[in-house]
């Protein structure tokens, strides 16, 4: 008895064939986008461009990098959605951030980077506020938390009961940045200027280069 005996008759031998090729591809594949994924979601990945590194310093010196329970957040448990296919289109999405790496302004530059940083962490928190905060949440589990405050636990489950984490909690792990509605762009560039040290005047110019 041969096997085409126990397959329909529009199943072929070339077709199976094609059939298994397609199956053992589409595992392969799957394995590398997740391997991809996990590579592309370190901190030695994120930080291999030094403006990342640059915006790594404070992160190291954070709860989330240094934390009571040992559990460490790295970049990807933050910035990168759960699930292969998620996390995917995240990183093809962040590959503008690359491109504006090589063709935009010097990042790598300490100066320019802090100036722009505020636009950037704007952007973030949208992107938290946008997927209500969901990687944040694949560790903080709203009725979990106790907190040292007696009421820490009533005022998540009440007060902020239809918030999403990043409307209450932001500059947490890199730098200060104020909130969007209170920003204001005349007090950062003299802030940066006094910081590093340049000429009043020197912040507008170089964001106008």
């Amino acid at each position: 008895m041969k096997m085409s005996d126990f397959l329909p008759e529009f199943i072929t031998r070339h077709v199976l064939f094609a059939l298994i090729i397609g199956g053992v591809s589409g595992i392969a594949f799957m394995i590398f986008l997740i391997e991809f994924d996990h590579y592309t979601s370190t901190e030695e990945f994120c930080t291999s461009c030094h403006s990342m590194e640059l915006a790594a310093e404070p992160y190291r010196n954070s709860t989330h990098y240094k934390p009571d329970s040992g559990v460490r957040a790295s970049c990807g448990d933050c910035h990168v959605s759960e699930g292969v296919f998620a996390a995917t289109w995240d990183h093809f999405m962040g590959s503008k951030d690359l491109y504006k790496q090589i063709f935009g302004p010097d990042y790598d530059d300490p100066v320019i980077n802090a100036l722009h940083l505020p636009e950037a962490a704007f952007a973030a928190r949208k992107w938290f506020k946008d997927r209500d905060s969901a990687t944040c949440k694949r560790c903080h589990v709203k009725e979990a938390i106790y907190g040292e405050r007696l009421d820490t636990l009533q005022i998540h489950l009440e007060d902020a009961k239809d918030k999403t984490c990043i409307e209450c909690h932001y500059n947490l792990v890199h730098r200060t940045i104020p909130d969007e509605k209170t920003f204001k762009r005349d007090k950062w560039n003299e802030m940066i200027e006094q910081e590093f040290g340049l000429e009043k005047g020197t912040a507008n110019k170089l964001l106008k280069n």
